[in-house]
């Protein structure tokens, strides 16, 4: 009778260690690196800047030095006006403050171009759309 009563417990306890095995758990979310090193800056910032700045005609890209410089730039829309664009990552983590971006404006007065001023608020929006792509870029590298 002992040795039933040991085999019974045994396969209870071993029932009980199994069922502990099979229930369901919620897997932590990942996220990706925020750095990103296979170039010399971040991956992700350094794709967001390029697909951001892809209508105007690049002059230099440089991934090694994080720089991006563009030519001048009018729109179809206003040919009397015109933009150059140089955008500088400056580290290889994905934050806020390795992103600087600097812009130059033009005006054609009578057929001369002359500089004006840009808006802060124009550079900080460029800004901001390329650190919304590059995290949206982040999170598609762990979903995909």
């Amino acid at each position: 009778m002992t040795r039933l009563t040991h085999s019974l417990a045994f396969v209870i306890v071993s029932g009980l260690a199994l069922t502990a095995c099979g229930r369901a758990r919620t897997a932590p979310a990942r996220l990706a690196p925020s750095t990103m090193t296979s170039i010399g800056v971040n991956s992700y910032l350094w794709r967001a800047a390029i697909d951001t700045l892809s209508f105007a005609p690049l002059i230099s890209a440089d991934s090694n030095g994080g720089v991006i410089v563009t030519d001048w730039y009018s729109r179809p829309g206003n040919p009397g006006e015109r933009v150059k664009l140089t955008v500088s990552i400056l580290d290889r983590d994905l934050r806020a403050d390795a992103l600087r971006v600097a812009a130059s404006r033009q005006v054609n007065q009578s057929g001369a171009w002359v500089n004006a001023p840009v808006t802060a608020a124009t550079v900080q929006k460029l800004e901001d759309i390329i650190l919304t792509r590059a995290r949206d870029l982040r999170r598609a590298s762990v979903a995909g």
